[in-house]
Order: structure tokens, then sequence, then C-alpha cells
């Protein structure tokens, strides 16, 4: 490790010149006009995995923006690993809050900032250093590496799952890593275990074939208001549990280490109410402490409410339809795709006399969980003790990423998410940046977990 950080040290100010050189790059994948600036980011990875020695570089074009693939294969009775990170980014909008330039690279107060330096552009460049730093010390891989570097996961990553199932063959590894997550805190490394899972519906509920005088037919016809409040208040019981039967079927319950591991990241329930201006914490299940309801619980939300009457002063009448947007947050073994079709039949069996009920399925996303008694996670935990002197605390994420379980599901491997961000480092927000004490750390804490996995 000494070598290596000796190395690191020495090139740091060149290392840190090159990421600027990708940052600079706008490659926002929601934005047509940015089309080439997509393109010329894949281009930079693919000539940067070239040149520091990796093989088959490829830059696969999708239906949408490209993905880049490259490996390194020659460690006979070694793991594989396989490398996940995108290029893309998000919109720079509002610009006006921005302190510097979004694309102009700026080192402050030991911070580089720019769009793309945290999410992900300056995390998967650490993977890329690792390698390139390993390959010079030694002139060789402790393990075989795989990359596999896309531009779409801003909107979706709408064509990879496709590129994992087609390529199943090319991409197989034993485990896959993943840096777009974040520490816990400033020295405190993190290991994220499980996200939740996702699905969206959307309810369109209908009464008469039109609005209705409400002078004319008030109290004498149905309003599609009252009946869609009165179907969605059957969703949930007066203690916050989702009132949809065979919703908790599939739900594993957390071990004693995994509730000791919440309890130990600490909570302070005091300061999260004054920062969000709240005076109680008491959405969901009441029966569970609000940090297990938030990561280890499955919800339902309604995100939208809308029907009749929406422009400035009165206008007096029945609405005839009126709508909802649900999505539910899932946990470890449960099917989102299940999910929908109960809480669908629910609906549909609770509709309110005197309407009809339309129940569309949207999106879904499966959640991921690799066991913390995994031995790859262990590995990672191990890393990261060498490097940070600390053991990492393992948590779990509220979010979802449905990527990561395509990943886990296509390739039958373990994934591990070993993040190298803090929390504040306004990741899709103005003055998005990395804090750069991580940079060189991030970058042995790579090494010593690719030489742990051939031990």
């Amino acid at each position: 490790m000494s070598q290596l950080s000796e190395i690191l040290s020495k090139n740091h100010d060149q290392n840190i010149e090159e990421l600027k050189e990708l940052l600079r790059i706008p490659s926002i994948s929601s934005l047509s006009e940015h089309k080439e600036d997509i393109q010329k980011a894949a281009s930079w990875i693919a000539n940067k995995l070239e040149s520091i020695g990796l093989e088959h570089v490829e830059i696969v074009q999708t239906k949408g923006h490209p993905i880049i693939y490259a490996d390194w294969l020659h460690q006979e009775n070694a793991p594989t690993v396989l490398v996940y990170g995108h290029y893309d980014v998000q919109p720079v909008d509002p610009v006006h809050l921005w302190e510097t330039p979004p694309f102009e690279p700026t080192i402050r107060d030991e911070k580089i900032f720019a769009r793309g330096a945290t999410d992900d552009k300056g995390q998967t460049f650490l993977h890329i250093k690792a390698v390139e730093t390993l390959l010079k010390l030694e002139g060789r891989l402790p393990v075989n590496i795989k990359f596999c570097i896309e531009g779409e996961e801003e909107i979706g990553s709408p064509n990879l799952p496709q590129f994992l199932s087609e390529n199943k063959e090319k991409l197989a590894c034993d485990v896959a890593v993943i840096s777009d997550s974040d520490m816990w805190d400033r020295g405190v490394p993190a290991i994220t275990y499980s996200l939740r899972g996702l699905c969206a519906l959307e309810i369109s509920l209908k009464t008469a074939n039109s609005d209705l005088h409400s002078g004319m037919f008030g109290g004498g016809v149905q309003n599609a208001n009252h009946l869609l409040i009165q179907l969605l208040s059957t969703l949930h019981d007066l203690n916050g549990k989702v009132h949809v039967d065979h919703f908790y079927d599939d739900v594993v319950e957390l071990t004693d280490f995994e509730k000791e591991q919440i309890k130990a990241l600490g909570f302070n329930e005091e300061k999260l109410k004054k920062s969000l201006g709240l005076t109680d914490l008491t959405g969901g299940e009441d029966n569970f402490p609000y940090p297990e309801r938030i990561s280890s619980r499955p919800t339902l939300e309604i995100n939208g409410l809308w029907g009749g009457f929406q422009g400035e002063g009165t206008k007096t009448v029945i609405p005839n339809e009126a709508h909802a947007k649900i999505t539910c947050r899932l946990v470890h073994n449960q099917n989102p795709e299940k999910i929908q079709g109960l809480i669908k039949k629910h609906l549909e069996e609770h509709a309110p006399k005197g309407c009809t009920v339309k129940v569309s399925l949207q999106d879904t996303g499966n959640p991921f969980l690799t066991p913390i008694d995994s031995p790859m996670i262990q590995k990672a935990a191990e890393a990261y003790q060498n490097v940070y002197g600390k053991a990492p605390v393992y948590k779990r994420e509220g979010g979802s990423i449905p990527i990561v379980s395509d990943f886990s599901q296509s390739l039958n491997a373990p994934v591990v998410l070993m993040g190298f961000g803090l929390p504040d480092e306004n990741l899709h927000a103005p003055n998005e940046h990395f804090n750069l004490e991580n940079f060189d750390k991030g970058i042995l804490t790579i090494c010593s977990f690719l030489e742990l996995l051939n031990k």
C-alpha cells in the first residue's frame, strides 16, 4: 500500500487534471442538444481505458446513448470483477445558483466543483485510476477486470437491461462493483447493502358523462372527488399500515444484527424534525422506528391527486372525473408486478357505488440486497478498514436504483456498492462537488479490495 500511496501522491495533480477533462464535457443525457457531448464523453472514457492497458475496448451503440466495454483477463484462477459506472450527468438548472460554471471544474476548500464530480464521473474515474496504478506498479492486476460504463443512468438506463441480457457471457463475473453511492459521514465509510424497489400505478375514477352543475344536481349525484378520497382511504389503516391483502406476505424481517446496525448509525429525531419543519414523524407504520420505516419497510404513497376545477376562483361543478398517482417502495423479496396486481385488485374491489375505476400499471423496479455476511461485502469492508482505519457501517437505502438489481439478476453475481461521495455533495443540485480527501483514499481502497479478492 505504501508504494501505491507514493505513486498516487506523485501523480495526484495529473490525475486531477485528467478528471477535469472529463468533467468539462457537458454529457447531459436527457437533453437532445447534448447528443454530441455524450458521444464525446464516451470516446474520452474509451480512449482512457485503452491508454492504461485495457483490452477489447468497445463503444457499443444502443438505441439511445452508447455503453463502453473493456476488459483485462490475464489472471488465471482469480475472480473476475465487473465495474459499472455512468458518464452521463443531470441538467444544471438553475444555473444562476452555481458559484462557478458547472462545466468549468474548480477546486476550492479541497473540493472539486462541477456537474458529475460525485455523480458519477468522479467515482467511476477512481476505478479507472485504481486499475492504471496497479498496472503501473505490478504490470498486471490481481484479478480479472471488466468495465461496463453507460450514458443513460440519469434517464433510467432504458437500454442497459437489454445489453445485460444479450451479453451475459461477455459480462460474466464473480462480483459487480458500483461506486455511485455515499459514505456515512466524513471519515466514516459505508457499504449500502440494500435498496428498495418500486412500482407505480395511476387511478382514474369516473361517474357521470360530464361535470354537472352543483345547484341543479348537488345532493342527487355522486361527486368523483368524494368517491376517490373514499377509495384511497381504504389503502391504509389508522396505524399507517398498508391495508391491502397480502401486501406484506413476502417481506423478510430484519435480523437482530441488522437492527443493531441501524441503531448504531445514530438518529436524532429532534434535529430531523427541526430541519423539516415538522412537529412529529408519524408517517408509515407507527410500530416501527423511523430509521427502519424509511429503509427497511415497504410503503404505499399517494403522489398526485386531482379532479374538478383547478383554476382561480370558484366554479360550482360536481366533477365527473378524479385521478390519483401511487408509488410503492418495496423491500427485499417483494415482487413489484405482484404488488401492482394486489393494489389493482384492492382498488377495483373497493370501488364505491356509482362510479367506474380504471387502474393503469406503470414503472417497476426490483429491490436489491446483498447479505452483509457475503464474502464480497466482507472483502470490501476490510479494504475500507485498511485505508480509512475504520470499519464501514452497513446501511439500507430507502431509495431505488433498479439497474443494481438488474446486474444481480442478469449476471447471477453479488453486487457491492462502494461509495466514496459524501451525503452533502449536492448531487443533482447546483454546486455539485467531490471532496478530494476521498480521491486518493478512494483509489487506494479499490486497489486494496482488488488485491484482497485474490487472497
